[in-house]
Order: structure tokens, then sequence, then C-alpha cells
């Protein structure tokens, strides 16, 4: 007699009922919770320190760093004196709930307004598995290629925004933007698309400037 057990949905929903906690603790802190998701390279710690060095001085940022191991990462940020926390998944291809959950006591989030959750390097676990954040943003780079949504739809399909980076390699490398563009508009029509380089700076103000709208926006909802 064959006994079907449901883990995986059993391991979503725990996961579920973890992240609905951590968002009630982001909005009572006031703050905007920001999950980065992206392949290894595509520069999600490169897009956190370039943004925070272009946002008003009077905005406090905060960190949590995941990776499945090393702090180099978490000490490039800590570098920039801004409070980080290092969440090494050993092994796991992906951040959950409970670990966010985990890394919160450590972090002084009623004086932070952004918070900055940097995913594993990966395009494929990261989708599944709810945080708590506010948004959910997916970083691809022109080097990785234009084919991204397509192999990657679950990916895209959870994105609130997607970043572009090393936009200045665009013309060197074979690239179709277009191609791009149309993968994402079949996966999430509403999606912004922010086409920037983190080492130039060029297109990073268009992406700052929609970041403090949708904290902006968040602080109005909660009456801040």
């Amino acid at each position: 007699m064959r006994t079907n057990i449901p883990v995986v949905k059993a391991i979503l929903q725990a996961n579920e009922a973890v992240a609905s906690e951590n968002r009630t603790a982001f909005d009572a802190a006031g703050l905007l919770a920001v999950n980065l998701m992206s392949s290894p390279g595509a520069g999600k710690t490169s897009l956190i320190l370039a943004t925070v060095e272009r946002l008003p001085d009077t905005l406090k940022v905060g960190v949590i760093e995941g990776d499945i191991a090393s702090t180099l990462d978490a000490e490039r940020i800590a570098a920039r004196n801004i409070p980080v926390v290092q969440i090494n998944t050993g092994g796991a291809c992906h951040l959950d709930a409970p670990m966010i959950r985990s890394a919160l006591p450590h972090l002084p989030l009623t004086a932070l307004d952004l918070l900055f959750i940097e995913n594993v390097g990966n395009l494929v676990c990261p989708a599944e598995f709810d945080l708590g954040a506010h948004l959910n943003i997916v970083i691809a780079s022109v080097p990785e290629g234009h084919d991204k949504p397509y192999k990657y739809p679950g990916m895209f399909q959870k994105a609130d925004g997607v970043v572009l980076n090393k936009a200045d390699l665009l013309e060197i490398l074979d690239f179709d933007l277009e191609a791009f563009r149309h993968g994402l508009r079949i996966l999430r029509p509403d999606a912004p698309l922010f086409i920037l380089s983190c080492r130039t700076g060029d297109g990073l103000e268009t992406w700052i400037d929609w970041l403090m709208g949708q904290y902006r926006l968040r602080r109005e909802r909660h009456g801040r």
C-alpha cells in the first residue's frame, strides 16, 4: 500500500507562515524590505553598494547577505559601515523565511529605512520561497545573454522589478535587448525594467527614483 506524503507542500506552507511573520516585523519597523535575486556574478552586491552611495544620507540601510559559503560579500558591505548579517546556507541553493527570521535580532530594524536581502546566486530555487520581503527584484546582466527570461520563467514571473546590469557592455557583446524585453513582457508585463551599469553609474538614478517611490508609498500606506 502506497502512502502519499505532500512533503514539499508542507515545507512551502510552513515557509509562508514564517514569511508572513517576517513581513509583519518589517511593517512594524517601518522599513522597506527588498529581496535581490540573480545568478552568480550578475551584480547583487554591486547594486547594493552603488545604490547606497546615491541614496540620501538620512536613509538608513541594512543588509542580510546570503551565500552558500564565505563572508566575502558581507565584508565588502561592512566596509561601508552598513549593518550586515551573514547567512551561510551550508549548501542550500536559496534563503528561506526561517533563515531571515533568525537574522532579524542581529539588525537594528527600527532604525532602518531599507533592508536589502541578497539571496543566494541562483535563478531557480529562490523564486519558490517567500522571505517576507515587500519587493522581489531580479538582476540579470548583459554577459549572461538575453535568453534568461525564456529559460527561467519562474524567477521572472515573481519579479516586481528587473535590473539589467552591466549595460556598458551592450555594444560589445551579442545581447538582443528587444528579445530580453519581449521575454519579460510575456511573463511580467507590468514589471519595470532598469537598464544600468553599476560600474559606470549610468541608469542608476532611474532605479533609485523608483525604489524611493516604493519606499514612500509603503510609508504612506502605514501612516508614517
